[in-house]
Formats: structure tokens, C-alpha cells, sequence
């Protein structure tokens, strides 16, 4: 059998593999590779170059940056501030659908969603909108901004590193905007005013990542909240925490009004999310004194987990303080999650079995907690420092400058990024590598080999030889429509990624067989491949899945809109930007 039908046997398994997803897609594309190598239809060294590509070594980086991003409360700080100064309901979800449609083009398109779903569901609540209303716009909105530049997607940045292997320029790092900037404005204005009148009204249900505690922060002198009221200090409105009780002196005065003024040294018991409370620990100035008494030893690394409270705890019908908590184990509660709400404060509250606790330490002292409290999990990376903000703001927005207009190549830009971050200690490296979706590396790097093979054993040009025969008759604008609907039909099955590493060769061969400019089908199919929205299986759709309690059909009804609208607007504007 000769090496060109191998491959093309090996590209119709591999396909069918990607579609049903019997196997990971990476397992699938290393077997791909395993393939490859053992068939000898490619050389060791190009076998293994796309682990040391360009493309590799920028999707990497990007992944460890959305992570400082992250960790530095750079996005949440974004949505807050928005949220603060919205005016109405309508206006709060408008604009708040434009900014993550913003960020996202900067950033992953999955951390933003994850990072502005428990903000947006917080707003919703407030403004009486049923969280189903909002939560698949934000989806869709994150992944419309992902097509305005390069590195707004994964799939944008793994077309742009193919490209070199087929003969073409990269993508620029604005390239996209083109396109992306009026297929976004398109988008959100559909988002706007036509998927309001599809979507379901459901009430979301509680997540457990959503769950409440009560926390006492004392308010340090010189804090912002000294001299302000509770209404004027937004506490509720702005930073999602409710004040149950306040301790001042030998006095607790319970559910203080709106127009109680605050005093330095205040003690406020206050009630919310985890990530609501430490975000407000390090933007609100207040402090824990349980954290602040602790004495951490040497250099260790400080964990923040939560601990459920089993029968036969020494904790059980005692305060923390009276169980010596923290002599005991050489560890802080910062919050305590009881199912019935209380108007006590954290240091008044006597332990049931049941309750969750926050709590932070070292390793070594975590796994002495013994048998009566169980570990549930690590919200180490949940800590955010938004002090840092300005500095992880300033290195990224530095490599992206520097990468964007050509300073740099967009690769040096991030690495030099990434080795600063870590030296600064904006990121771990422990949080370094765990950030990093290796999935997609591996998927990428063995495509790219698989690309390689396709084009060296010239099974690329039997294949786009014969579907240029087909697609002649259909003219520039019917093969550009055509392959847009073929690689919109195969994002649903197989992940974007993987969809476009499979139709670009066959995009570039057959506009190149039929004396076309391949660049406008390159872009195409980069618009197409980074607009999924017809189905749940996108993972930004996949985090709204749950807590906007929707049905499979919702995505379906709402998608197919949205990508008649991608579609339209992609063909009017494509060809009069990259012509034929």
C-alpha cells in the first residue's frame, strides 16, 4: 500500500476518532503520531519539532499569564468596577457582556467565563433577572471576543504556527480584528436584543463553590470603610458580602442597619463566598486576627483549604477559641459555612457537625488535622492579591505590546513574561504548571507533525485535488461559504482546535489548485473554528451548563442564530479585507 492512501486511511481514522471521541483527543493525535512514526512517513526530527514550536512554546505562556491574570484579581477587579457603576439592569448586563467580550480577547476565553460567572450571577440575583438570562450570553459573549486578535483563542494561535509549514505568513496579531471586531459588534448586538426572546427564565441552583461563609474582619486604621456607612461602603453591592453582626469593644451590635457608621477596629462579621471575602481582605482594608496571630514557619508555603467538621470532633459544641484551635494545630479559620444562616459572630459560634471550615496553613500542619475534620478541598489559587494587579497588568500588557506591534517576536514576548512572573512571584511555579492545558499542547504539537506528513508524502494534494474538482462550479464565494459550514459542523464533535488543523491543508490546497489567494479561506476557517456555539460541548458553554440550569436545546435555539449571524457577516467582510 502506498504512503499516500496510509495516510489518507490514517486521516479518515483519526477523524472519526476526534468526532466521537471514543478516546482524549490528545490520546487520539499521539496514536495519530505513534502512527506516523512506526509507518515511517516521517522523519524522527519533524516527528518531533512541533514540541519545540513557536506555537507550543506561546500557547504555553498565555495559559501561565491568564493564570497570573488571575491570581492577581486583575479580571475580577474589571467586572466589579463595572458593576459598580451600572445604572440599571439592562445597562448592568449590556455592558458587562461588552467587557468580557473585551477581555477575552486578550485572554482565554474559558478563564474569563469562569472567572465573571459567580460575578454575573451575583448581579443577576440582585437586579431580580433570573440568572438563565445571562449566563449563555456571557458564555457567547467570551468566546465572540476570542476571535479578535491571535492569541484570543488557542485555535487562533495554533492556525497561526501552521501556517509557516504550508508557505504562508503568520497570522499579524491584529489580523483577525478585521473580521473579529464587526462578527463581535454583530454578535452582541444579537445578544442584545434577539436572544433575550429564546432564552429559558429558570432559577439557577446553588453551586456548592458558591456556598456562604461568615468571617469576622476587623477594620484596620487608616481602612477606607473607618467613617463610612454600610450603605455607602458598598460592601453588599459591590463586594458581595452581608454584615450580620458588628463587634465593637465589649459591644455586638446584630444585623446593623444601612446608615450604621463604621470605626476603626471594628469587628464585622460578615457573610459571603470565599472568594468574596478574600478579595475583600486584600481591597477593603481589614484583616483577620485568627491569620494575623498565626506564626507561619520559615519560608513554607501557606495552603487555604476547606474541612468539613465529622461526629466525634473535639471541635463539636465549643468555640474556636475554646477548643484552642489554633494552638491545637498551628492553624487559622478565616470563615465557617453552616446551612442555617446566623447572625453570630465567627468567634461567638459554637462548632456542629457539619459545619465547613476555612482554613489556612502549611502542609505539614494540614495533615495533622486528623480523623475528625476532613479535607474537601484546596482553594489555594482562589487567593487573590489585587495589590499585584498593577504589576501583572503592567507585564502582561508589556509582552502584548511588544508582540503585537514587532518589537519582539509574540513568542520571546511571553516566555520573557512568564520568567518574570515567576522570579516576581506573581505565580508559583507549581500554579505555573497546573495552569497549563496540556491536552491542547499535546494535540497541537502531534497536528502539526501530522501536517507536516500530509504535505510531504503528497497525500495533500491528492485529497484537495479531488475536492477542487467538486468545489470548482461553486466559484470563491461558494468554496469560502462552503468550507466556513464544513468547519462549523465539525467544531460541534471535535474540539476547535483539531477542526481547524483538519481543514486548514485542505483549505490552502484546494483555493492554491484552483488559482485562488488560500489567505481569505485561512481566515474563514479561523472565524469558524472559534465560533461554536450550537452545542453545550464548548468548555465556556460547558461551565454555564449547570449553574443557568439549561437544556441541550437552549444552545441549539440561541446558537444557530448567532452562528447564521457569524456567517453572514464573516462573508461580507472577509473577501473585501483578503481578496480572492
Amino acid at each position: 500500500m502506498d504512503p499516500v492512501t496510509i495516510l489518507l486511511l490514517l486521516f479518515g481514522l483519526a477523524l472519526l476518532l476526534f468526532a466521537t471521541e471514543w478516546l482524549p483527543v490528545d490520546v487520539t493525535a499521539l496514536l495519530l503520531l505513534a502512527a506516523l512514526l512506526v509507518l515511517g512517513l516521517i522523519p524522527t526530527r519533524e516527528a518531533f519539532a512541533g514540541f519545540g514550536s513557536d506555537t507550543v512554546l506561546t500557547l504555553a505562556s498565555l495559559f501561565i499569564l491568564t493564570q497570573m491574570l488571575l491570581r492577581a484579581g486583575v479580571i475580577e477587579w474589571i467586572g466589579t468596577t463595572l458593576a459598580r457603576r451600572a445604572r440599571n439592569a439592562a445597562g448592568m448586563v449590556r455592558g458587562m457582556l461588552g467587557t468580557v467580550a473585551g477581555v477575552s480577547a486578550f485572554t482565554s476565553n474559558t478563564a474569563t467565563t469562569a472567572v465573571f460567572l459567580p460575578l454575573v450571577t451575583g448581579l443577576a440575583r440582585r437586579a431580580g433577572i433570573a440568572p438563565s438570562r445571562v449566563l449563555l450570553p456571557l458564555a457567547y459573549a467570551s468566546i465572540l471576543g476570542g476571535t479578535v486578535t491571535v492569541i484570543g483563542t488557542s485555535t487562533n494561535l495554533v492556525v497561526s504556527g501552521a501556517l509557516p509549514g504550508a508557505g504562508l505568513d503568520p497570522l499579524g496579531f491584529f489580523e483577525l480584528a478585521w473580521v473579529g471586531v464587526p462578527v463581535a459588534i454583530v454578535g452582541l448586538l444579537y445578544l442584545f436584543f434577539v436572544a433575550p426572546r429564546l432564552l429559558p427564565e429558570r432559577e439557577a441552583e446553588l453551586e456548592a463553590s458558591l456556598r456562604a461563609y461568615l468571617a469576622d474582619l476587623t477594620v484596620a486604621p487608616g481602612s477606607p470603610l473607618a467613617g463610612q456607612t454600610l450603605r455607602e461602603s458598598g460592601l453588599g453591592r459591590d463586594h458581595g458580602l452581608t454584615v450580620v453582626a458588628v463587634r465593637r469593644g465589649e459591644q455586638t451590635i446584630y444585623a446593623p442597619g444601612p446608615d450604621f457608621q463604621m470605626q476603626e477596629l471594628d469587628t464585622l462579621a460578615v457573610e459571603g463566598p470565599p472568594e468574596r471575602i478574600l478579595a475583600g481582605k486584600s481591597t477593603l482594608g481589614v484583616f483577620s486576627k485568627s491569620e494575623q496571630k498565626l506564626q507561619v514557619e520559615g519560608s513554607a508555603p501557606v495552603r487555604l483549604v476547606e474541612a468539613v467538621v465529622l461526629p466525634g470532633s473535639l471541635l463539636i459544641g465549643r468555640t474556636l477559641r475554646e477548643a484552642r484551635f489554633r494552638e491545637r494545630y498551628g492553624l487559622s479559620v478565616l470563615a465557617l459555612h453552616r446551612r442555617a444562616r446566623t447572625v453570630e459572630r465567627l468567634g461567638g459560634l459554637r462548632v456542629q457537625v457539619g459545619d465547613v471550615l476555612l482554613i489556612q496553613g502549611t502542609p505539614d500542619r494540614l495533615g495533622g488535622l486528623g480523623d475528625h475534620l476532613t479535607v474537601l478541598g484546596d482553594l489555594t489559587e482562589a487567593q487573590r492579591d489585587r495589590r499585584r494587579a498593577p504589576l501583572a497588568l503592567g507585564l502582561f500588557g508589556g509582552a502584548v505590546v511588544l508582540g503585537g506591534l514587532g518589537v519582539l517576536p509574540l513568542s520571546v514576548a511571553v516566555v520573557i513574561a512568564v520568567a518574570l512572573a515567576l522570579a516576581l512571584r506573581l505565580v508559583t511555579p507549581e500554579e505555573a504548571y497546573r495552569s497549563v492545558e496540556w491536552p491542547v499542547i499535546v494535540l497541537v504539537a502531534c497536528m502539526l507533525a501530522f501536517g507536516t506528513a500530509f504535505e510531504d508524502t503528497g497525500a495533500a494534494r491528492v485529497l484537495t485535488g479531488a475536492i477542487s474538482g467538486m468545489l470548482e462550479p461553486l466559484g470563491p464565494y461558494g468554496l469560502l461559504a462552503a468550507l466556513f459550514t464544513v468547519t462549523v459542523a465539525l467544531t460541534q464533535p471535535m474540539s476547535n482546535q483539531a477542526a481547524a488543523l483538519v481543514m486548514l491543508p485542505l483549505a490552502i490546497g484546494t483555493a492554491t489548485a484552483l488559482g485562488y489567494d488560500p489567505r481569505p479561506f485561512v481566515i474563514g476557517i479561523t472565524i469558524a473554528a472559534s465560533n461554536s456555539f450550537i452545542t453545550p460541548l464548548e468548555p465556556s458553554c460547558m461551565l454555564v451548563y449547570g449553574p443557568g440550569r439549561y437544556r441541550f436545546m437552549d444552545f441549539v435555539r440561541v446558537g444557530t442564530g448567532l452562528t447564521l449571524v457569524t456567517f453572514v457577516v464573516s462573508l461580507l467582510v472577509i473577501p473585501r479585507v483578503w481578496p480572492f
